[in-house]
């Protein structure tokens, strides 16, 4: 049987695009279709704007430390304005790389959706059809919004980037890494934030000592963070949002953020017809290969609800092509994955809580916190941490965990060492870079408790 093409991706995000370029340099005959912007939730809507905003946010302390330190600056004023235009204009720039990717690699693309009409037939919004020896289903995640009373005068994280202006106030509701990113966000461009979450402690699933760490730092930095605390319902009170909390607190916002979780992008796709499985979670099951129930169709990203990070994405698409085009059957690693939550201050972490590791055998803990150097002298009190799970047994580094300016960067190196099986001794033998926060990593000796 001939096909149109041997592959036709549904989704331009990261993962999507990359597959499709990879197998397109391989020699296959590739399509691509996406129905918004290229790039996906991470370059347009996610990581690479979020990131921005987060450098932007910092900009305020520089400026005080830089004055503690002898500058003669005047702080001004930030410009939502002339911020957002450049914003907005950087997301053109590199949407445009996407684009380019696909061409120069020969992937034929369509500006429109697509849906599965068989296990070989793509059927586009405007009635066109393409066949296919293989269909990869790339089409990602999109923000989940409550079922409460008044929930349509919130917007999720896909609006936040496109505010006509600051609000004086907001309100954000979640506890997970998207809510303490933007309250951080919020909080450093001036605007008073106010942060809800219906949860003992934010950050649910990172190791508690470093949370915790976070959630203090946060509400030092000024955030109103109420824990245990839900929205009950809201309405319009003229150009203010009213909000009832659980709490009882009834308090008018400028905007409210609900930060309140995401779900698989995976409606009227036309997965159901053909007996593709999708988990309770609305996501599309796969196999160890990112293969469906149907052979001719696979699923990565997102979507699939596996580990839901944009590298994660790409690495998917490259074992997905590794498999299918290169006849090398590759399954994605998702084991010891270090990433970064750009909260104020950052967690970076990789491998398993002290929590989780204590549950699976007898372990170490080492751990130490302090008040960094370079704020510690401009006189800000903010702490930070540094923490190495290990194994009493194999004497192996099952997790690494720290909370400080940079520890994204930092957990990027500590998790090669995590991924290769370094030992606490690997650790120590490691001569110590000074003046430096991460040295702790390689001279603390005894550890702070065991378990």
């Amino acid at each position: 049987m001939s096909f149109d093409y041997d592959l036709f991706v549904i989704g331009g995000g990261s993962g999507g695009v990359r597959a499709a370029r990879v197998a397109a340099a391989g020699g296959a005959k590739v399509a691509l279709a996406e129905e918004d912007r290229y790039g996906g939730t991470c370059v347009i809507r996610g990581c690479v704007p979020k990131k921005l905003m987060v450098f932007a946010s910092e900009y305020a302390s520089v400026v005080e430390d830089a004055q503690a330190y002898g500058w003669d600056i005047s702080a001004g004023d930030f410009n939502w304005d002339t911020f957002k235009g450049k914003l907005h204009n950087e997301l053109d720039r590199l949407e445009g790389i996407y684009r380019n990717l696909l061409k120069n690699s020969g992937v034929e693309s369509f500006d429109q959706r697509a849906k599965l009409a068989d296990e070989h037939t793509v059927e586009l919004a405007d009635g066109t059809k393409k066949t296919a020896k293989h269909i990869l289903v790339a089409t990602g995640g999109w923000p989940s919004m409550p079922d409460i009373k008044g929930a349509e005068l919130g917007i999720s994280s896909n609006e936040i980037f496109h505010l006509d202006k600051l609000p004086e106030n907001i309100l954000i509701v979640g506890g997970g890494y998207i809510a303490c990113e933007f309250a951080g966000i919020m909080n450093g461009l001036g605007v008073k934030t106010t942060q809800y979450y219906r949860g003992a402690q934010i950050l649910r699933g990172f190791d508690d000592e470093a949370r915790g760490l976070v959630s203090e730092e946060m509400c030092q930095a000024g955030i109103d963070l109420h824990l245990g605390t839900n929205v009950l319902e809201m309405r319009k009170e003229g150009d203010k949002i009213w909000v009832k909390a659980t709490n009882g607190d009834e308090t008018l916002f400028d905007q409210v953020l609900f930060a309140t979780g995401r779900n698989p992008n995976a409606d009227n796709l036309g997965l159901e017809a053909l007996g593709i499985e999708r988990d309770r979670a609305g996501a599309i099951v796969v196999d160890d290969y990112s293969q469906t129930a149907v052979p001719s169709v696979y699923a990565i990203g997102d979507v699939t609800n596996r580990v839901n990070l944009t590298p994660v994405a790409i690495r998917e698409g490259m074992a997905f092509v590794e498999t299918v085009f290169n006849g090398n059957p590759t399954s994605p690693d998702h084991d010891l994955i270090p990433t970064a939550i750009f909260t104020q201050p950052e967690m970076g972490t990789v491998g398993l809580s002290e929590e989780d590791a204590a549950e699976q055998e007898a372990i170490e803990v080492y751990a130490t916190s302090f008040k960094p150097m370079q704020q510690s002298f401009a006189g800000r009190a903010q702490r930070v941490l540094m923490k190495l799970i290990v194994s009493k047994e194999t004497r192996k580094v099952l997790g690494c965990h720290i909370v400080a300016p940079g520890a994204g960067e930092m957990i990027q190196l500590a998790g090669i060492a995590v991924k290769m099986g370094a030992t606490k001794e690997d650790f120590d033998r490691t001569v110590a870079v000074h003046p430096t926060m991460s040295e702790e990593l390689v001279t603390m000796k005894t550890p702070v408790r065991t378990a």
